[in-house]
């Protein structure tokens, strides 16, 4: 079993503390994904875990067993990076076999598992190749392969599509979640694109500054955010955010910056008359209406064909997305009404930032 738990992890360079205390428990077989911006401390954390890095404070536990003062090499993980690391004076087969004659494999047990590594993820034809003739996804292949064969108990992926066109990545994250499914192994994966995180993911944690924000299922992650910052990282386009002020009665509203009165779920907010607010809507969840209570100024339309994007603002100038699928009629220079439903809006206490949870 490789269940991973972090208890109370801290790192700090100096007086820099740039992981600030995570507690984190992962299933055996689960793949989760680190997500979050530039300079949030996922890829600091992941080498923590490989052992690549040591930690300030806490326990590290790789299937029940404190790993803290285990060597990288003794872990019983494998890593895919970024960069792909592969030796470039070598053949894939020979990057391929190069991890498990270090450990005095069998010749014909390591013949045995280049062969089926390679076959599984299509390389087999590009065995006497050198990295330098194989495109920027055979080069990923490889580097996945190279980890494969060595039958780790846990893969551990540092931005590893990071380098590729879009289509390829695409086709890449297919693959990688195909293979986590065939082997059934615990995969962590980190990435600062959500969308990779949202198709891949069995869970999700989502960082900032060195802190675990939220964890849990894609879904989770996007119906139910813990608080703004998730609620605007987790989703695409972003979610809109509107800030008011509660006038409840006997029908909830928000009272916006610009005056304008809208709608919010009733269930309770009685007892929040006067708070600052801040409603959260999916661009996917706004749409024009002649009767809406809230204008938009209309500043750029996208026309995709199979869906529109929309993006204006508000007469206090907040950025204001609408999505619709098709096609649609409004214009640029366009002024346009919109309102959503309650049930997708999502409520955030203005000065701590936190959802106002409904459920």
């Amino acid at each position: 079993m490789a269940a991973i738990e972090l208890r109370g992890v801290r790192k700090a360079y100096g007086q820099a503390e740039v992981i600030k205390g995570i507690d984190l428990s992962i299933a055996h077989g689960e793949f989760c994904v680190f997500v979050g911006p530039s300079g949030c401390g996922k890829s600091t954390l992941l080498r923590m875990i490989s052992g690549l890095e040591g930690i300030t404070e806490g326990d590290i536990a790789i299937g029940g067993e404190v790993v803290n003062d285990i060597p990288a090499a003794d872990r019983g993980l494998a890593m895919v990076f970024q960069s792909y690391a592969l030796y470039p004076h070598m053949t894939v087969r020979q990057n391929l076999s190069f991890g498990l004659e270090n450990i005095q494999t069998p010749r014909a047990e390591i013949a045995t598992k280049v062969g089926e590594v390679a076959r599984m993820l299509q390389i087999d034809m590009l065995l006497d190749r050198r990295p330098k003739d194989l495109s920027g996804g055979q080069r990923q292949r490889v580097a996945i392969g190279r980890a494969v064969v060595r039958e780790p108990r846990v893969f551990l992926f540092d931005e590893p599509l990071s380098n590729l066109d879009a289509e390829l990545r695409v086709d890449m994250r297919g693959e990688i979640a195909a293979l986590h499914r065939r082997l059934g192994n615990t995969m962590i994966y980190v990435t600062h694109d959500q969308v990779e995180a949202m198709t891949m993911a069995d869970k999700i944690a989502v960082l900032r500054l060195g802190k675990l924000e939220q964890f849990g299922a894609p879904l989770d992650l996007y119906n139910r955010p813990a608080n703004l910052f998730v609620a605007g990282f987790i989703g695409s386009p972003k979610m809109n955010f509107l800030s008011g002020q509660v006038d409840a009665d006997d029908r909830a509203r928000l009272r916006l910056e610009t005056g304008e009165v809208l709608a919010i779920p009733q269930a309770g907010f009685a007892q929040r008359s006067g708070a600052n607010v801040t409603l959260g809507i999916r661009p996917n969840h706004l749409h024009a209406a002649d009767a809406g209570p809230v204008k938009v100024a209309v500043r750029a339309v996208e026309q995709l064909g199979g869906e529109s994007y929309v993006y204006g603002q508000t007469a206090s100038g907040t950025a204001i997305t609408l999505h619709s699928p098709g096609q649609t009629g409004i214009d640029l220079g366009d002024v346009i009404h919109v309102d959503a439903p309650t049930d997708e809006m999502h409520l955030f206490d203005t000065d701590t930032g936190l959802s106002l949870r409904m459920d």
